[in-house]
């Protein structure tokens, strides 16, 4: 699964690959996620609102609709191939590149700050959520949405144990990167230690989709270094057991959909 987190291995991507995420992803799994996180938060017409590791920018694009006629959006994120598909979609927002652990606005800029699956990228996670809390205002909100731990994911724990036992146990460090935030306790600890008040933490449901079996593979090997480090035979053995793994999250036209857990959080800054 491909991110627009703010660590540059994930980052430095070519302009057609971030083409395909807004293309593919977004409408098979981020989109979902962002009107649930603009509740969470609570946007609201006038507010000024940032959205940090934007990507191309649905959460973004979410709010904007919630804050008209007077309220302003500004996403951020490293890669700026991620922005340029951003501003194309919605040239009406504004999009800058810019770190999450050194966010490029003053203090209190900003009555919201949002992050959508893209707080287990950053290296230092607390100094990106004491980022969000510097440019918030004062009783403003902080939330963010990650993943859910991997053994909470039916499809992708027994998708990651079974690429281990043929990659080795750095298959498993790298394809569960995504889930390192998924431990609810560590998360709310992390956001705390920012100076903020949690407010809400609540777990959703939602849906994981591929177009098949064999993408669902492709998408999750070769959007992480796995890649260059198993060969051609180790890669042909996860791509056949996968069919099996995946059968109960595969349609009758071979597309899959697949619960997927995760945790919103919001937080207020006293």
């Amino acid at each position: 699964m491909t991110t627009s987190g703010d660590s540059s291995e994930f980052f430095q991507i070519p302009l057609e690959v971030a083409e395909f995420y807004e293309s593919a992803f977004v409408p098979a799994f981020f989109a979902q996620w962002a009107p649930i996180l603009c509740d969470a938060a609570g946007v609201a017409p006038g507010q000024r609102v940032l959205d940090v590791g934007c990507g191309t920018g649905i959460v973004a694009r979410a709010a904007a609709d919630l804050v008209v006629p007077d309220g302003t959006i500004v996403g951020v994120d490293l890669n700026e191939a991620m922005l340029t598909v951003a501003r194309r979609v919605r040239p009406d927002i504004e999009f800058l590149q810019g770190n999450a652990e050194a966010l490029p606005f003053l203090d209190e800029s900003y009555d919201t700050v949002l992050c959508q699956m893209a707080l287990m990228f950053f290296p230092d996670r607390p100094q990106a959520l004491r980022e969000m809390a510097r440019v918030v205002t004062a009783g403003g909100t902080v939330a963010v949405v990650v993943p859910g731990a991997l053994d909470a994911q039916p499809a992708f724990a027994p998708f990651v144990q079974m690429a281990a036992r043929h990659a080795g146990t750095e298959a498993m460090s790298l394809l569960s990167t995504y889930f390192v935030c998924g431990d609810v306790e560590e998360l709310t600890g992390l956001v705390e230690s920012a100076g903020l008040q949690i407010t809400t933490v609540r777990t959703r449901l939602g849906t994981y989709r591929a177009l098949s079996v064999d993408a669902f593979v492709t998408t999750e090997v070769e959007s992480t270094p796995l890649l260059e480090r198993i060969s051609d035979d180790v890669y042909r053995r996860i791509r056949a057991d996968a069919h099996e793994v995946l059968a109960p999250f595969t349609t009758t036209d071979g597309s899959i959909e697949a619960p997927f857990e995760c945790t919103i959080v919001a937080a207020r800054r006293p």
